[in-house]
C-alpha cells in the first residue's frame, strides 16, 4: 500500500514540474531579446513627376444620324408599295402611293368652281367700268373667285401627299403595312434610318465639363467588339442636369462600312488632359482612413504618415494631389501594418510608367 502511494506521489510531482517548465519556457520565448526589436523591410520607390493622361472611362448609347418613323400625311388605301424591306433608299424616292381616286374627283369639282369664279369676276370688273354694278358688288366676286382658287390648292396640296417619298438617303426597316392596307397619319410604315454616320451621346460629371471642348476626340469600343473607334465631339448641352450633375455631349464617327448599329451600348474612353509632372503611385501604398487616404515616406530611416489627397487614378496607379514633393521615398509594398515612426529597412525599385489609361 505505501508503494502505490510513493508512485501516486512521485507521478504528481513530476507533473507539476513538468507544468512549471513549460510556463518558464513560454515566458523566456515572448521576451526581447537582447539585441533588439525586428525591423521590418518594405518596398519604395522615389517619387519622380512623370505625364499621365488623364483620362475617364464613361457609358454611351450609339445613335443614328437621322432616323425616322415614316407616316402618311393623309389617311387612304395602300395602292402600291415601291420599296423593299432593308434596303437603300435615296432622298426623293417614292416609298408608297395611296389611293387619290376620291382627291382627284374633288380637284375636278373645285377647278371648274374656280373657272366659274374667275369668269364671274371678269364680267364684274366690266360692269364695273360701266358703272353697271357698285364696288362692292365686284369685290364680292373678286372674293369668290380668291376662295375658289383657295380650294383648288388645297386639293392640289392633299393629292400631291398621296406619294410618300424618302425625305432623306438611308436605310428603310420593316414594314408594318402590305397593299390594300388603310393608313392614317397614326399608322407607322416603316422607319428609315441613315447609319453612314452615328452619333454617341453620353454624360460627363460636371466636375470634368470645363476640360472637354467641340472638337474633341474620343475612342470608344461595343460590347460585341473589341475593336477600337474614335469620334469627334461636335455638340455640348448648354446646361448640367441638375437631376444626375452631369452634362450631356454628343460626338459623331464615319460608319460608312456598316460595321456598327445604332442603339448598342459604347464604352467611351473620354481624354480631358496631360499632365506633365505628375506624381504617381501605385494603388497598394495607399491607406484608406476615416476622412479620406494616407501614404507613408521614408524620413530619417522611419516611416512617416501623410494624409494626401488623390486624383484620377489607372489600373496600376494614383495621382497624388497633395503633400507629396518630387525626390520623397514612397513606401509602397507591406505598410499595412506599419507605424508612425517605426524604423524601417527600405528596398527601392524602380517602376514602369504609371500612365495607362483610367
Amino acid at each position: 500500500m505505501k508503494v502505490k502511494n510513493i508512485v501516486y506521489a512521485l507521478l504528481v510531482v513530476g507533473v507539476v514540474a513538468l507544468i512549471a517548465y513549460r510556463i518558464k519556457s513560454n515566458a523566456e520565448i515572448g521576451k526581447p531579446s537582447g539585441s533588439g526589436s525586428v525591423v521590418p523591410t518594405v518596398t519604395g520607390m522615389i517619387l519622380k513627376p512623370q505625364s499621365f493622361k488623364d483620362n475617364i472611362s464613361i457609358s454611351g448609347t450609339l445613335e443614328a444620324d437621322e432616323q425616322v418613323e415614316i407616316r402618311s400625311e393623309i389617311s387612304g388605301v395602300v395602292e402600291s408599295i415601291n420599296f423593299k424591306e432593308g434596303s437603300k433608299v435615296s432622298e426623293g424616292q417614292v416609298l408608297l402611293k395611296v389611293n387619290d381616286i376620291e382627291l382627284r374627283a374633288q380637284l375636278s369639282k373645285a377647278l371648274t368652281a374656280k373657272r366659274l369664279a374667275s369668269e364671274n369676276e371678269r364680267r364684274a370688273k366690266l360692269l364695273l367700268e360701266k358703272q353697271a354694278i357698285s364696288q362692292e358688288e365686284y369685290d364680292i366676286a373678286g372674293a369668290d373667285y380668291q376662295s375658289a382658287s383657295a380650294e383648288a390648292e388645297l386639293i392640289e396640296a392633299q393629292l400631291s401627299k398621296t406619294i410618300i417619298r424618302a425625305p432623306f438617303s438611308g436605310t428603310i426597316g420593316l414594314r408594318s403595312i402590305s397593299k390594300g392596307t388603310y393608313v392614317t397619319p397614326t399608322t407607322v410604315i416603316a422607319k428609315l434610318v441613315n447609319t453612314d454616320e452615328l452619333k454617341i451621346t453620353f454624360s460627363v460629371p460636371e466636375k470634368y465639363a470645363s476640360q472637354v471642348n467641340v472638337g474633341t476626340i474620343l475612342t470608344f469600343t461595343t460590347s460585341d467588339s473589341r475593336e477600337q473607334y474614335s469620334a469627334t465631339i461636335y455638340a455640348i448641352d448648354p446646361e448640367v442636369d441638375i437631376a444626375t450633375r452631369t452634362l450631356r455631349m454628343r460626338a459623331i464617327m464615319d460608319n460608312r462600312e456598316n460595321k456598327l448599329y445604332p442603339g448598342a451600348y459604347a464604352n467611351v474612353q473620354l481624354p480631358l488632359e496631360t499632365v506633365n509632372d505628375a506624381l504617381l503611385v501605385p494603388s497598394e501604398s495607399l491607406i484608406p482612413v476615416q476622412n479620406g487616404k494616407k501614404i507613408f515616406i521614408l524620413e530619417n530611416g522611419k516611416a512617416k504618415e501623410i494624409d494626401v489627397e488623390i486624383g484620377a487614378r489607372t489600373g496600376k496607379a494614383v495621382r497624388i494631389l497633395t503633400n507629396l514633393q518630387v525626390g520623397d521615398t514612397v513606401l509602397t509594398y507591406g505598410v499595412m501594418a506599419l507605424q508612425n515612426g517605426s524604423p524601417v529597412e527600405v528596398v527601392l525599385e524602380e517602376f514602369e510608367p504609371l500612365t495607362q489609361i483610367q
